[in-house]
C-alpha cells in the first residue's frame, strides 16, 4: 500500500527540477483517493440539507412547541461539540480514513431516526446521535484532507468545503422537491439508503492510500513548532473560524427576517437571502484553491475578512432589498475560505486534534450566532444586531493580520 512519506518524495522530486517546472500530476490512485474523499464531504452537506428542510415537518408531527423544537434542535450542536475532540484523538490513533468510513456510515443510518419520534424530549436525544455523527464526520474529513494537501502539496482544502456546500444545496433542492409528495419518514428512509450506497462505493478509493500524518512542522520548511506553541497557534485560528461560522449561523437564521421586517421585501424575496449568501459561498471555495496559490493563505484570510466586514455592513444598513442582497454576495464571497484556511492550518500544525479544536470553535460560533442575534435585536434592533456579523469579520481579519507571520505562510 502506498504511504504518504513515497507520495511526497516523488512529488518533492518531481518540483525540485526547478520553480518553473510544473509538478508532475498525482498517481491515478490519488487522484481517485482525493474524488472519495470530496464525495464523503458533498455526502456530508447532502445528508445535513435533507434533513434541515424536513425540520417543520417533523416539528408538526412530534407536536412541539417553538421553544420545545429549539431545545430539541441544540441536540445536533451538543451532539457534534461532544465528539470532535474524541474524533480528533479517534483519528490520531486509528488514522483519518476509517473514522471517515464509520461516521460515513452512521450519518446516513441516524437522519433516519428523527421523523420516528413522537415527542420534543425523544427528537432532542435521536438529534444527540444525528449530531454526534456530523461532528464525527466533519473533523475526520478536515484530518484526511489535510494528509492529502501535504501529499498533493497544493491548497485544495477550499474546494473540499465547496464539495460540501453543493452538497448542501443538491440536498436542500431534492428535498425540497419530495417534501410535497413525501412523508418525513420516508424522504429521510430514502436518504439513508442513497447515503450507504455512496459511502459503500467511496469506501475501497478511500483505504485505498495509507496517508500516515507526516510530522507537523512550522510555517516554515523543517521548522518545528513546540506543542505548547502549536495548542495557541491552534487557538488563534479555532477564533477566527469562530468568527466566520458566526456569520453564517446569524444569516442562516436572521437573513429572511432582516429582509422581510426592515426592508419589506416578500416572503419569497426574502427566502433568497440566505439562497444567495450560499451560493456565493460555494463559488468562492470553488475558486478557493486558485486565490490561495496565487496570493497566499494569509493574505485570502485577511481580505477575505475585509470583503466580509464590508459586505455585511451594505447588508446590514442598505436601504433598499437588492442592494442587502448585493451585501450578502459579498460577504459570502469573503467569508468562502476563512473556515477552510483555518481548519487547514490547524491541521497542518496539530494533526486531528487541532481539526477538532479550531472545529469545536467553529462549532461555537454557529450556537453563539443566532442567539446573540436575538438577543441583541430584543434591546436594540435586528439591524444593529446584523452589524455584529461585520463586526467578527474585520475581527477575523485583523487577527489574521497580526498573527500572520506565526500562524500563515506566505505562501499556498
Amino acid at each position: 500500500m502506498p504511504t504518504l512519506n513515497k507520495i511526497r518524495s516523488a512529488l518533492a522530486g518531481a518540483k525540485g527540477r526547478g520553480s518553473r517546472t510544473p509538478a508532475a500530476p498525482p498517481p491515478p490512485d490519488l487522484r481517485r483517493f482525493r474524488a472519495a474523499l470530496t464525495t464523503f464531504f458533498a455526502l456530508d452537506g447532502f445528508i445535513f440539507a435533507g434533513w434541515v428542510v424536513r425540520i417543520p415537518a417533523v416539528k408538526e408531527q412530534t407536536g412541539a412547541s417553538a421553544s420545545a423544537l429549539g431545545l430539541a434542535l441544540l441536540g445536533v450542536s451538543a451532539g457534534a461539540v461532544a465528539t470532535m475532540m474524541l474524533t480528533g484523538r479517534l483519528c490520531a490513533r486509528f488514522g483519518n480514513q476509517p473514522v471517515v468510513l464509520a461516521s460515513g456510515f452512521l450519518l446516513p443510518l441516524s437522519v433516519a431516526l428523527p421523523p420516528l419520534t413522537h415527542s420534543a424530549l425523544a427528537l432532542g436525544l435521536v438529534l444527540l446521535v444525528f449530531g454526534a455523527a456530523y461532528g464525527g464526520m466533519s473533523v475526520a474529513l478536515n484530518s484526511a484532507a489535510v494528509d492529502l494537501i501535504a501529499a498533493l502539496r497544493r491548497p485544495v482544502m477550499p474546494g473540499f468545503h465547496a464539495a460540501f456546500s453543493l452538497g448542501g444545496m443538491l440536498g436542500a433542492g431534492l428535498g425540497g422537491l419530495l417534501a410535497g409528495h413525501l412523508s418525513p419518514t420516508r424522504h429521510l428512509l430514502l436518504l439513508t439508503l442513497a447515503g450507504l450506497a455512496v459511502a459503500a462505493l467511496a469506501a475501497r478509493p478511500l483505504l485505498r492510500y495509507d496517508l500516515r500524518p507526516a510530522p507537523r512542522t512550522g510555517h516554515r520548511e523543517g521548522e518545528a513548532v513546540p506543542t505548547g506553541r502549536a495548542r495557541q497557534l491552534v487557538a488563534v485560528l479555532g477564533l477566527i473560524a469562530l468568527c466566520t461560522a458566526y456569520g453564517e449561523g446569524a444569516l442562516a437564521d436572521w437573513s429572511a427576517l432582516h429582509l422581510t421586517d426592515d426592508l419589506g421585501a416578500s416572503a419569497g424575496v426574502a427566502a433568497a437571502g440566505y439562497s444567495v449568501f450560499a451560493g456565493a459561498m460555494t463559488i468562492g471555495r470553488l475558486s478557493g484553491t486558485t486565490l490561495v496559490e496565487r496570493l497566499g493563505p494569509g493574505r485570502v484570510l485577511i481580505a477575505g475578512g475585509a470583503l466580509g466586514c464590508a459586505g455585511m455592513l451594505l447588508g446590514s444598513l442598505a436601504p433598499s432589498v437588492w442592494l442587502a442582497l448585493a451585501g450578502f454576495v459579498l460577504t459570502g464571497l469573503g467569508l468562502a475560505n476563512v473556515f477552510p484556511i483555518a481548519i487547514g492550518r490547524a491541521g497542518d500544525l496539530a494533526g486531528p486534534g487541532g481539526v477538532a479544536a479550531a472545529s469545536t470553535f467553529g462549532y461555537g460560533g454557529i450556537l453563539l450566532g443566532p442567539v446573540a442575534i436575538g438577543f441583541l435585536a430584543d434591546w436594540f434592533s435586528l439591524t444593529t444586531a446584523m452589524l455584529t456579523v461585520a463586526v467578527l469579520a474585520a475581527f477575523a481579519s485583523l487577527t489574521a493580520w497580526a498573527s500572520r507571520h506565526a500562524v500563515l505562510p506566505e505562501k499556498g
